[in-house]
Order: structure tokens, then C-alpha cells, then sequence
């Protein structure tokens, strides 16, 4: 337990606001937990920390969402001078160092904001019901609720046409989730449900990546892309770069004048932070990101800091931070600190992250690592993924039995949560329900 004590003669405990419970909020909580001189409130729309790298094992009926999410009052339920709460913000008071949440208004000594991002559907926000993307357990389950449904519907249906339309599915972006999410419909419609289907073969199912740049992967070397794009290749997915999508209907996906028939159609090209900072009067680059100090404060306000997808930190090398959980995560851990040592007295220091590299899943047993100059591929860097992404990056330390017996079944092709749940209660299978985005944390190798 960290005992500091307050300076001066004040006695009144100082009061840190964090808006946020994902890698950045819980992280900058865990620095402060019982920490004389300060009380923290962590608010957060949801009552849960998600482990989102693994999100898509969810959607892709790997996981089941208990399995990588946690409360957040448990996380934090040794920490007497820590209170959650559950809700939104909706403003921000900079002048006036208070927030304004939908249950009420809190006021802050310090300010931490790690709200994330959301999906950008570059000025077409009418795309969002056609191709939903892939921030939070709502999204994943409504995923493979339209992955399997689609597969159902092809299965009682006779006209050619209409089964093609069905075992064709487009994902838009070539980054990390995209190819994540590419590879698993292949690997699983020509392995896990090969055999479970009589009048259809589910092997036949036609995954198209659509990516609008030349390669996908543009974050790792062109060599480690190549390979990814092989190794999706090997599973039955059709790559297809340089291609911009034009619109997206119920129908599928035009790209200029050629036009993808597919009844299933995912989002995982773009994001843009939460408005929550421009609202606010805070300076923001392109993409609604607050520009931040090299110590994550932003300029004049000196006790609010930003972190995560929200912030723009361009101060160590030039180019702004990725959206990637370890990003988050150390930022998250310095706010914390910063926050605890200026309780003291000590002077602030700026951030500096730490870069541990960079990976990307391709299905069953695939996978390419990037560390500086040294990269591996295959199945031992899919063993790196899973020793780092689970077992160190989550912090879960109760779900290594979870774990492995998640990875035995995705070694043996067998997947265990292949359940169509209904959130609206309708049997038939809904060609366009709605979904509202929130957070990209694209995988990074941290442990």
C-alpha cells in the first residue's frame, strides 16, 4: 500500500476525476489506489474492463465475453479511496473544473480523460447499420450473431444467387482487426463448420479484404505484410487493395463502378476520437484527438490530462502515438504516478513511451511479430501472441484455465460459443441492425 502525504496545510484530499475504464483509466487508477491525499472516481458507460485485442475471438464465437471481461469494481475493490460509478459524460467544464455526466455533475482537482475513439465512416455514418465494426461486446455478439445467421439463412434457401450472397462476406480495412477478422470467417468456414451443414459447403464461402491502400498491414515491414497476405491467401481470402468503397448498402459494397453482392458486410477502417475534448474547447488535431503536453496535460490546464485514443502525443518522435493498447496502458500507468508525486512535491517529467513491438494474428497457428529489426512468423510467433496477449497483457490472472482451454480448441478447429443471440428478440435473422461504435485498440505486442 502507497502512503504519501499531502503538502502543505491542506487536509482536504484532492479530487481525481477519470473518465474512462479502459487501459489508460484503469491503469492511472491502479497508480493512485490507496494513496493518502487524493480520492478517485473512475466513471465509466459500462461496468466492465475489456480486454479488447481479443475482442474478435469473440465475434468470431472463440470466446465468450465473460471470458475477457472483468468488472471494474472488482478490479478496483481493494482501494478504499477509489469509487466507480456507472454513466456517461456529456461536457466539460475546463474553467470551472467540473464534468457533466448524464446522472449528474462531479468536480475535479485533476481530470483524467481516456475515452477513446470511435469508428469514422468518413462523412457516410448511414454505412454504420450495414457494416457494424468492432469496439465493444455489444458489437461482437451482434457480429457473430450476422456471421452465423448468414450462414443459417444460406442453409435453408435454394436459389444459387441468394446462397452466394450469403457465403460472401466483405470486411473494409486492412489494419490489424481486419485481418484478424478476415482470417477467422476463413479459417472457419473451411475447418469448424465444414461438417456441420448439409446443403451447403460452408468451404466455399467467399472472404473478401478490401483495403484502400497498396498493402495491408501498412504498420509492419512490407516483407511481414507479404507474409500475412499469404498466409490469408492460404485460408481462402481473396485481398483486394487500392480499393476504395464508394457505398454500402443491404445489398453489399460498391467500389467505383463494381459492386460486391455480400449479406454480411464489417467495418475496421478508421477512427475518430470522442468529441468529448473538442466540445470542450480543448485543441484537437484532424481526427478530434486532444493535443497534449509532453507530460499528457493539455496547454493552460496543467490538471487534466489525456491518454489513449483520445490524445495526440507527437512530442518523442514527430508522428502521433498508434491507437494501441500499450500506448494506452503506459500512459496511463505515468498519469497515475505523475498525479502521486506532485502530491509531494516532486516535479513532473515528460512521457516517453516504450515501444515492445507490434503483432498480428492471421487465423489457426499464424501469426507475424515485428520487434525493431528482429520479426518471426508463424507458429512461434503465434505462440508469442498468445504468451503476451493473454497472459500478461490482460492482468486477468484468474482465467488461465479460460485460456487454455480456449487455445486447445482453437488448435483442434473446434469452436465453443457459436450462439446466435437475439438482442431485439426477432427469430429471423435482421439484414441491417444497428450498432454504435467506440473504441479501436488494434494489437500490440506488450507485456
Amino acid at each position: 500500500m502507497n502512503e504519501l502525504q499531502s503538502p502543505g496545510k491542506e487536509t482536504r484530499p484532492k479530487q481525481a476525476l477519470i473518465v474512462g475504464g479502459g487501459f489508460a483509466g484503469l491503469n492511472a487508477a491502479l497508480q493512485l489506489g490507496n494513496v493518502t491525499g487524493v480520492e478517485v472516481t473512475l466513471v465509466d458507460r459500462h461496468n466492465y474492463h475489456l480486454f479488447q485485442p481479443l475482442l474478435y475471438q469473440v465475434a468470431m464465437a472463440g470466446l465468450s465475453p465473460a471470458d475477457i471481461a472483468a468488472p471494474i469494481r472488482s478490479l478496483l475493490s481493494a482501494y478504499q479511496n477509489i469509487s466507480v460509478l456507472l454513466g456517461e459524460a456529456q461536457s466539460v467544464d475546463l474553467a470551472g473544473q467540473k464534468v457533466q455526466f448524464d446522472f449528474g455533475e462531479l468536480n475535479f482537482d485533476y481530470l483524467v480523460l481516456a475515452c477513446g475513439a470511435t469508428h469514422s465512416y468518413f462523412g457516410h455514418n448511414e454505412w454504420e447499420k450495414y457494416a457494424p465494426g468492432l469496439k465493444t461486446v455489444a458489437h461482437a455478439t451482434e457480429i457473430r450473431k450476422r456471421v452465423l445467421s448468414a450462414f443459417e439463412h444460406a442453409e435453408r434457401i435454394t436459389d444459387p444467387d441468394e446462397q452466394k450472397k450469403y457465403l460472401t462476406y466483405v470486411i473494409v480495412g486492412g489494419g490489424p482487426t481486419g485481418v484478424e477478422l478476415a482470417g477467422a470467417i476463413g479459417e472457419m468456414s473451411r475447418f469448424t463448420l465444414s461438417r456441420d451443414f448439409r446443403r451447403i459447403n460452408p468451404s466455399h464461402t467467399r472472404v473478401i479484404l478490401v483495403e484502400a491502400g497498396p498493402r495491408i498491414l501498412p504498420m509492419f515491414s512490407e516483407q511481414q505484410s507479404n507474409r500475412a497476405a499469404r498466409d490469408l491467401e492460404n485460408l481462402g481470402v481473396q485481398i483486394w487493395t487500392s480499393s476504395v468503397v464508394t457505398n454500402i448498402n443491404e445489398e453489399g459494397v460498391e467500389l467505383g463502378e463494381e459492386r460486391i453482392n455480400a449479406a454480411t458486410v464489417l467495418w475496421a477502417a478508421g477512427v475518430e476520437a470522442s468529441e468529448l475534448g473538442k466540445s470542450g474547447g480543448m485543441p484537437v488535431d484532424n481526427r478530434g484527438r486532444v493535443v497534449v503536453e509532453p507530460d499528457l496535460s493539455i496547454q493552460d490546464h496543467p490538471n487534466v490530462f489525456v491518454a489513449g485514443d483520445q490524445s495526440s502525443f507527437t512530442h518523442q518522435t514527430g508522428n502521433t502515438l498508434p491507437g494501441t493498447a500499450p500506448v494506452a496502458l503506459q500512459q496511463g500507468t505515468f498519469i497515475g504516478k505523475t498525479i502521486r508525486e506532485e502530491l509531494t512535491g516532486k516535479p513532473r517529467s515528460k512521457f516517453r513511451f516504450h515501444d515492445k513491438g507490434q503483432m498480428a494474428t492471421i487465423g489457426r497457428s499464424r501469426a507475424i511479430v515485428e520487434l525493431g529489426r528482429f520479426k518471426i512468423s508463424g507458429f512461434i510467433a503465434w505462440l508469442a501472441w498468445l504468451v503476451v496477449h493473454i497472459f500478461y497483457l490482460t492482468g486477468f490472472k484468474n482465467r488461465v484455465l479460460v485460456v487454455m482451454q480456449w487455445a486447445w480448441s482453437y488448435l483442434s478447429f473446434r469452436r465453443g460459443a457459436r450462439l446466435i443471440v437475439d438482442r431485439d428478440s426477432s427469430s429471423e435473422p435482421p439484414k441491417a441492425p444497428e450498432a454504435k461504435p467506440e473504441e479501436e485498440v488494434p494489437v500490440s505486442l506488450e507485456p
